[in-house]
């Protein structure tokens, strides 16, 4: 699985992108291609970085681009306050290009401060960009072009590395908000799978079930022009992602596992790059105080598969075959059909969350409240999430969140697949 993985990285990023064992010292090379003078975001005060920066340094050094500002990391879930914060070192220092190496969050923050700098006299906040293809109009509009931005990705988790995706979080109302522009895209990007081991399992694990969230997700809700295209990417991701998972619980310092997760999770970036991914993501974004992103999707794609099952049964056969590989199948799938099949594929799911200690209802969560599920619903009816709902294999409009969502997330709650009502046209 591992040389077909290649094969779609290759065919999704070609030479823009350094991925594999060792690969760090790629940066500076891909970096000069950008620009001269770099402005260097990354966790530039945390003792576990500091061998892996000076790597990056030493490259950039080589290439002949100069570090004009060395800027911090951001918190989890890149809170607003953070954008803004890298969106002064940008306008005050005057790179023309950024590198950052970090997880999910930073590179999310570097995106979206990037685009500020871009249109700050525009509009300057940054409001204006979340939804589709907002920060484009703009810059059309405006003749503007966002800074270009090296990613250097620490973590098998969000493939923020990879996409056109800014997911950045209004700490205050407790809610993600999300930019989907190819403006964002970082036009050079470098992981370095060993960089992983240097990350505590638990965020391994939980960037890992994020990672099958982009590939089922997308899968499932793909239309007939990209169904084949998503059928290869995610069964190659799902199947790495799930070995790679249970060899890392038993020898988190497996190069292998290693390398199984990072192709696995870059192959969840192509996926949410040929399409998008629905519920499970979506409610995600409203349980981020209380609930890893990761954590998030796990609880809730089995009860969102249950949901979409008599609309995905081809699909639900491929995506359990992969489950059954792995032990967490014991029935013969192609004896079930519709709602029962879903099911099936709903407590594999479960049984891989439950085999490395993740949470399978949201009541197990602490600090998790009716509120959150009202703030769920919420959001899923605000137009810039249209798209999430769009997605879905069976599509809803904002008038049938509670009528369906509902349902969704209450068995979410406690557990009890009764309470998921299928679509019916």
């Amino acid at each position: 699985m591992s040389g077909r993985a290649g094969e779609l990285l290759r065919e999704f990023k070609g030479d823009d992108y350094a991925y594999g064992l060792g690969v760090l010292e790629k940066t500076g090379e891909l970096t000069a291609q950008l620009g001269k003078r770099a402005l260097f975001v990354g966790h530039i005060h945390s003792e576990w970085f500091k061998p892996w920066q000076e790597r990056v340094l030493k490259s950039l050094k080589e290439a002949g681009v100069e570090i004009v500002d060395m800027a911090r990391g951001v918190a989890p879930n890149a809170p607003f306050v953070d954008v803004y914060r890298l969106h002064s070192h940008i306008i005050h220092k005057k790179p023309d290009v950024i590198v950052v190496m970090g997880g999910g969050s930073s590179i999310d923050a570097v995106k979206c401060a990037s685009c500020l700098a871009a249109l700050g006299d525009v509009t300057p906040e940054i409001d204006p960009f979340f939804g589709l293809g907002q920060v484009t109009k703009l810059c059309k509009e405006h003749n503007r072009k966002v800074l270009p931005v090296v990613a250097i990705m620490t973590a098998a988790s969000s493939a923020a590395h990879l996409t056109k995706y800014s997911n950045v979080t209004d700490i205050f109302a407790g809610q993600k908000m999300l930019i989907v522009d190819n403006a964002v895209t970082p036009p050079k990007a470098v992981f370095d799978y060993e960089i992983t081991t240097s990350q505590p399992l638990s965020l391994t694990q939980d960037g890992a079930l994020d990672s099958i969230g982009h590939l089922v997700e997308v899968y499932f809700g793909a239309g007939p022009e990209i169904e084949e295209k998503t059928r290869q990417i995610c069964e190659t991701g799902l199947d790495l992602i799930i070995s790679g998972l249970l060899e890392a619980k038993d020898d988190p310092e497996s190069d292998q596992a290693r390398l199984k997760l990072g192709l696995g999770s870059d192959l969840g970036g192509y996926a949410i790059m040929v399409g998008g991914t629905s519920g499970p993501h979506l409610n995600s974004f409203s349980l981020v105080d209380v609930l890893s992103h990761g954590r998030a999707c796990a609880v809730m794609n089995p009860y969102y598969t249950i949901f979409f099952a008599p609309a995905i049964e081809d699909k639900l056969r491929v995506v359990g075959e992969v489950y059954r590989k792995h032990g967490f199948v014991d029935q013969d799938l192609d004896k079930l059909s519709g709602r029962a099949l879903g099911v099936a594929v709903a407590r594999a799911m479960i049984g891989l969350s439950k085999a490395i200690g993740f949470p399978t209802r949201l009541k197990e969560v602490e600090g998790m409240t009716d509120e959150h599920i009202e703030r769920c619903l919420g959001a899923a009816k605000k137009p810039q999430m249209d798209t999430k709902l769009r997605n879905m294999p069976v599509p809803l409009r904002t008038d049938m969140v509670d009528e369906f969502m509902g349902p969704v997330l209450k068995a979410a709650w406690d557990g009890d697949f009764q309470h998921i009502r299928n679509f019916t046209s």
